[in-house]
C-alpha cells in the first residue's frame, strides 16, 4: 500500500506540472515542473514521507529499466541522429563541459561555506 501511495504522489505532481505547462503554455515539460514542485514541497516539509521514500528507493533500484524506452527511441530515430550527428555531438560536449564547470563551482562554494561554518 505504501508503494501505491508513493506512486500516487509522484503521478499527482506530474499531473500538476502538466496542467501548469498546458495552461500557461510554458516551453518546459510538465514532469520537470512537477519535479520542481515536489522538490520545493520536500524542502518545505524537511524530508520525504515514508511512502514516497520507499517508492523512490524501489524506482531507483530499477532505474536501468527506465532507460529502455529512451534507448528504443534512439534506435527509432537512428537515421535522423546520423544526419544531425555534428550538432548533437557539439550539444553533448558543450552541455557536459558546462555541467562539469557548474558542478565544480557549486562544490567550491559549498566547501567554502562549510569551512566558514565550522563543519568539515
Amino acid at each position: 500500500m505504501d508503494f501505491l501511495t508513493g506512486i500516487t504522489i509522484l503521478v499527482l505532481y506530474q499531473l500538476i506540472g502538466e496542467a501548469i505547462a498546458l495552461v500557461l503554455k510554458l516551453p518546459i515539460p510538465g514532469p520537470v515542473i512537477g519535479m520542481a514542485l515536489l522538490f520545493l514541497t520536500l524542502m518545505i516539509r524537511g524530508g520525504a514521507p515514508a511512502p514516497l521514500e520507499g517508492t523512490a528507493g524501489a524506482l531507483l533500484g530499477h532505474l536501468s529499466l527506465l532507460f529502455v524506452p529512451a534507448g528504443v527511441g534512439v534506435l527509432v530515430h537512428f537515421r535522423r541522429i546520423g544526419a544531425e550527428w555534428m550538432s548533437i555531438g557539439v550539444a553533448l560536449v558543450l552541455s557536459t563541459l558546462i555541467t562539469l564547470a557548474v558542478t565544480a563551482l557549486v562544490m567550491r562554494l559549498m566547501m567554502r561555506k562549510s569551512v566558514r561554518g565550522g563543519t568539515p
